[in-house]
C-alpha cells in the first residue's frame, strides 16, 4: 500500500472521529505568531493565559511587542515557562520583521518559501517547528509542521523511524500528501488531538484510539 494512500486514509479516519479542528486559535496573524513562539515546551492552556494578559495590556501585536521594553513583556508571559528566553524570542522575531520587512507580514510571506523559511531559522530562538507553524498558520503556506506528537504517533504506527530527523519526517508528509494548506493545517491539528487524548507518552488509551486496529504499538501494548 503506497504511503500516499496511508496518510490520506489516516487523515480521513481522524477527521471522521474528531471533526475539523479549526486550528490554530488566534484572532489575528500577530496573535498566531505570538502563540507559536510562546507554546514552545508548554501546554496551550498556559499560552492562552499569557495571551489574555498581553491583550489586557494592549501588547498582543507584533508592533506593540517591538516597541515595548522587555521588562514590560516578561511578567505577562510567566505562565509559558522559560519566559525570559521567550520574551527575547518575541523581540528577536519582531526585530527581524521590522528590520527586514518594515513590519509588513504580507511582504514577508510573499518571499520565496525556502528563502523565508531559511531566514526565519536564522533568528535566534526560532527553531524548525516554530518557523513552520508561523508559515503554515499565519502565512497560510503549505509547510507541514512536525512536533513531538507526530514523531510518537507515526513511529508507533510503524510509518516512520523514531530516530528520523525533522527534515526526514517533514519530507515524508510533504512527498505523500497534496500540498493543500487546509489539509496540512487540519492534519497537524488532528495529530495533536490524537496525541493529547489517546496516544499519550505514558498510559496510552490504545483500545479507545481510532487507529488502534492498524497500529503496531497498540498490538504489542495489549499482547
Amino acid at each position: 500500500m503506497p504511503a500516499t494512500y496511508d496518510l490520506t486514509r489516516l487523515y480521513e479516519i481522524l477527521n471522521s472521529r474528531f471533526g475539523h479542528q479549526h486550528w490554530w486559535p488566534g484572532e489575528t496573524k500577530d496573535e498566531i505568531i505570538i502563540g507559536a513562539i510562546l507554546t514552545q515546551s508548554v501546554s496551550w492552556q498556559n499560552v492562552e493565559k499569557a495571551i489574555q494578559k498581553l491583550k489586557r495590556e494592549n501588547l498582543c501585536s507584533l508592533e506593540a511587542i517591538h516597541n515595548a521594553e522587555m521588562e514590560r513583556i516578561t511578567p505577562l508571559i510567566k505562565s509559558t515557562l522559560y519566559y525570559n528566553q521567550k520574551a527575547k524570542k518575541l523581540k528577536n522575531f519582531c526585530n527581524f520583521l521590522f528590520g527586514e520587512f518594515d513590519g509588513k507580514l504580507a511582504e514577508m510571506f510573499t518571499t520565496d518559501l525556502p528563502e523565508i523559511r531559511n531566514r526565519l531559522l536564522q533568528i535566534n530562538g526560532i527553531g524548525a517547528e516554530t518557523a513552520d507553524s508561523i508559515l503554515l498558520y499565519a502565512g497560510e503556506l503549505p509547510v507541514f509542521v512536525i512536533d513531538a506528537y507526530t514523531r510518537r504517533i507515526f513511529s508507533r504506527l510503524g510509518s516512520t523511524g523514531a530516530d528520523w530527523s525533522y527534515q526526514q519526517m517533514q519530507d515524508f508528509f510533504s512527498q505523500n500528501l497534496p500540498h493543500e494548506v487546509d489539509l496540512f493545517q487540519d492534519y497537524h491539528a488532528q495529530i495533536v488531538k490524537l496525541g493529547k487524548d489517546f496516544c499519550r507518552k505514558r498510559q496510552p488509551l490504545c483500545e479507545e484510539c481510532p487507529l488502534h486496529q492498524i497500529c503496531r504499538f497498540s498490538s504489542n501494548y495489549y499482547s
